[in-house]
């Protein structure tokens, strides 16, 4: 179930720009809670794109073509069912605010998502915002075994066909870790963050 998003003061797009370029994202207590708080980690999430795995499991799962996969046909969704319930997250820390200003980087082409569907349904996915040659993962969801398992797998191989050298996931969990994420002091995830923007890559070619 999709909790409401309580209104709240909008985040500016260049503002929130500004923030990833320096280290920092944005939270939420709660979906009905209007304010953010922003956040700088001591340790930072990364999945190195020369040495993702994918696990055997996973890769005979995309062999069998069971989703068909999309990339932003439907943001909205996306974000919408990265908010929504679930047996192990009672919450989430996507707030109107938030969910409003990433549908705006959307819109002019800084944020992204892919989706896995099946049978004209929406059962998987992921999104994150572009800048430079970082790509800032910040949310995916499952609906489907294996769905957003499929969407990250599509994900890393655009990343790379397009030149991009950041994969930032803010935080590590045992899920990713089996894809290779590792954690990383804040000071070098500063200096990997100063490198990717010191060019541009085009997630659309």
């Amino acid at each position: 179930m999709t909790r409401p998003f309580a209104p709240g003061h909008r985040i500016p797009t260049d503002l929130l720009l500004k923030a990833y370029a320096s280290g920092v994202f944005p939270m939420a207590e709660t979906a009905d809670d209007p304010d953010v708080f922003w956040v700088r980690p001591e340790s930072r999430g990364i999945i190195p794109l020369d040495t993702f795995h994918v696990p055997k499991s996973l890769r005979k799962t995309i062999r069998q073509g069971r989703f068909e996969m999309r990339i932003d046909t439907s943001f909205a969704g996306v974000i919408d069912a990265c908010a929504e319930e679930r047996e192990d997250r009672r919450t989430t820390w996507i707030n109107g605010p938030i969910r409003e200003a990433y549908i705006e980087l959307n819109r002019i082409g800084h944020a992204h998502c892919v989706e896995a569907w099946r049978q004209e349904r929406l059962v998987g996915g992921l999104y994150g915002v572009t800048l430079g040659r970082a790509f800032f993962g910040e949310s995916m969801f499952s609906r489907e075994t294996d769905a957003s398992k499929v969407c990250l797998v599509y994900l890393v191989e655009r990343l790379r066909a397009r030149n991009f050298v950041l994969l930032d996931t803010q935080f590590t969990t045992e899920h990713l870790k089996r894809f290779g994420a590792i954690d990383v002091p804040r000071r070098q995830y500063e200096m990997l963050l100063a490198e990717a923007l010191e060019s541009n890559a085009k997630f659309y070619p």
